[in-house]
């Protein structure tokens, strides 16, 4: 990237919306800027009037395009709200709680304790007293109500194993469980809340749908759904230790200043938080003139070396996602056919694809599980490992393939069962450096295999809409998920997010991949059905079990073709506004940048500070 896109199960646009849209039910939502007024390198942690700034990247959109609606955050968020998706956004309206990835354990802010029930059957969160939203009324288990039923209307998969939200009292928040749910809590304590004054008319009433049983699929869930989209809050409302001067909104940067009635507002040690805008291409030249404290960017090789010579140290945490090939489903029927995909894979090199985009941060993928490879031995069994096929760069095997599937070559070129050459386009987003990268490499291989490919860069804000409407014919977007250790994530990712469980919110169908399957592996399955049960019960068997079931059927399928997994390439600026960022060998440097992000960590608890 430069931005994952929960990921935005979650939220924001582009690789922003993953984290962002990854779900239990699978229901979930969904310019560059300029940069020519930006100021050279602030010396010694001042702003010129004294102030301590820190200085980060992130893409963002400046009004009116970019709205004040966080609604759904991380999970299910809008794709033009001005910082959905961004690590950022934990600055300023809170989650519950941030999670240690290598420690297993969640660092908690505005809650002060969590706990399920010993059946599964409710999952409880207790607030800490005292806590203040910035407009000085009271933060309550009101606006974790609020901040539940919005995201209701957006389709978050959390509500798959809802059955009911009770508030006993103004700190304590009861979820009511249909099933256990070994990631419910990841969707409470990390979802970024919201606040009743601004929310809770829309809380209202999607509670009173949730009351009356109509689903989130219902006809008056869409038209609330349709409404909620448009909505224009006229400011932002931050229970954190920073909150957006909206005057300070420009194409190229914005500033959160300091709010002296948020949670951490005197743990955080930086009077306020420069961002600039943009992708790599426009965030790059700003690394280099000492700009930027750290920025989480898909740089490329070259630029990394620029950076170094400039005095930045580079930290490359596990991303445990990367870029896939998609491929819509809709418009190239004779991709139907899995030999046609599995050839694909193995007329890629995957590791040459990894190099080209990110040197020693792009990893060809291996397993081709459909989730991180550093996490398949812990959630497979070795026997089941041993099925995976790792489709191994072999052109001539590929070549078998696609004879076997009724393709001719003719000449240079592949040509269709029904005669015509095999000649496509391949969308990415253009800003992304690796992903332009990747994309070019992907055509240049397959094209030289004979599978001419028409490499186009898409603006990055209009990409996500174009695959969401299928407005494309192969392109490349996220696999995995960069949202949480669980493969449960990163299945929702691959197999709902770009297709049509949850493309649907922007419009369209994505991929339109059928989740109903029948493979050699596991025979006839639901992928839909299990992907949301690997997520669900207390049982870690259980989940393996489902775990292993998706993971074979993915591999021998391939709906999406993944490519490399991406390893951070993130600079990080000692001694000039930060006296020193954490080292390589700080463990949350585990944690993914793109969802419980080590320097937003650091910045809260003020071990990252100002010299």
């Amino acid at each position: 990237m430069s931005e994952e896109r929960a990921e935005s199960a979650g939220a924001g646009i582009s690789r922003r919306r993953l984290f962002e849209v990854m779900g239990l039910s699978a229901l979930g939502v969904a310019g560059v800027a300029t940069l020519d007024g930006c100021s050279k390198a602030t010396p010694k942690g001042s702003s010129g009037g004294g102030k301590k700034e820190f200085h980060g990247a992130f893409p963002y959109q400046s009004p009116p395009d970019g709205v004040f609606n966080e609604g759904g955050q991380p999970f299910a968020g809008l794709p033009n709200s001005i910082q959905g998706g961004s690590p950022y956004l934990d600055l300023m309206m809170m989650p519950c709680a941030l999670y240690h990835w290598k420690a297993k354990k969640w660092e908690y802010y505005l809650a002060e304790s969590s706990a399920f029930a010993s059946d599964g059957s409710t999952f409880t969160v207790k607030l800490k007293s005292g806590l203040t939203w910035s407009n000085g009324k009271p933060l309550t288990s009101q606006d974790l109500l609020t901040t539940l039923y919005v995201g209701r209307i957006l389709n978050g998969p959390v509500w798959s194993s809802i059955s009911k939200l009770e508030a006993p009292d103004k700190q304590t928040l009861v979820v009511h469980l249909q099933n256990p749910s070994a990631v419910i809590d990841r969707y409470v304590l990390r979802a970024n809340v919201l606040d009743t004054g601004t929310y809770g008319t829309w809380a209202d009433q999607s509670k009173a749908l949730a009351d009356a049983g109509k689903d989130m699929a219902s006809a008056e869930n869409k038209a609330l759904n349709a409404k909620f989209t448009k909505f224009r809050p006229k400011a932002m409302v931050a229970c954190g230790p920073y909150i957006i001067d909206p005057k300070s909104i420009t194409d190229s940067r914005m500033t959160l200043v300091k709010n002296p009635k948020g949670y951490g507002a005197s743990t955080a040690k930086f009077d306020s938080v420069v961002l600039y805008n943009g992708e790599t291409p426009a965030v790059a030249p700003l690394v280099r003139g000492k700009d930027i404290d750290y920025a989480t960017h898909g740089f490329t090789v070259a630029q990394e070396k620029s950076f170094v010579a400039q005095g930045y140290r580079i930290l490359r945490p596990p991303n445990y996602s990367g870029p896939a090939l998609y491929i819509n489903y809709d418009q190239l029927k004779e991709f139907s056919d899995p030999r046609v995909r599995q050839a694909l894979a193995m007329a890629i090199n995957r590791k040459t694809n990894g190099e080209v985009a990110l040197g020693k941060s792009g990893v060809g993928v291996k397993y081709m599980a459909g989730f991180s490879d550093i996490q398949v031995p812990d959630w497979m069994a070795a026997s089941d490992v041993s099925k995976l096929q790792t489709y191994d760069y072999d052109q001539a095997k590929a070549a078998q393939l696609l004879t076997a599937a009724g393709w001719k070559k003719q000449g240079s070129t592949w040509h269709l069962p029904n005669g015509k050459p095999a000649s496509y386009t391949i969308k990415y987003p253009a800003e992304y450096a690796d992903w332009s990268a990747s994309g070019d490499d992907v055509a240049s291989q397959l094209s030289s295999f004979g599978i001419k490919l028409q490499a186009q860069g898409v603006t990055f804000n209009q990409f996500v809409v174009q695959i969401d409407k299928g407005n494309f014919e192969l392109a490349i977007e996220q696999w995995g998920s960069s949202q949480h250790p669980h493969p449960y994530f990163a299945f929702v990712t691959d197999l709902f997010t770009y297709n049509y469980p949850i493309a649907i919110n922007n419009g369209g169908k994505g991929i339109n991949f059928n989740l109903k399957v029948n493979t050699k592996a596991t025979g006839p399955l639901d992928l839909q059905k299990v992907v949301n049960a690997s997520g669900q019960g207390l049982d870690v068997a259980q989940q393996k079990t489902n775990i292993t079931k998706a993971a074979l059927a993915f591999n021998e399928l391939l709906p999406i073709i993944p490519l490399f997994e991406r390893y951070g390439n993130n600079p990080v600026l000692d001694g000039d506004r930060v006296k020193k960022m954490p080292p390589a060998s700080d463990p949350d440097i585990l944690n993914s940048a793109y969802a419980d992000n080590f320097v937003i960590m650091g910045l809260l608890a003020g071990t990252i500070e100002p010299v």
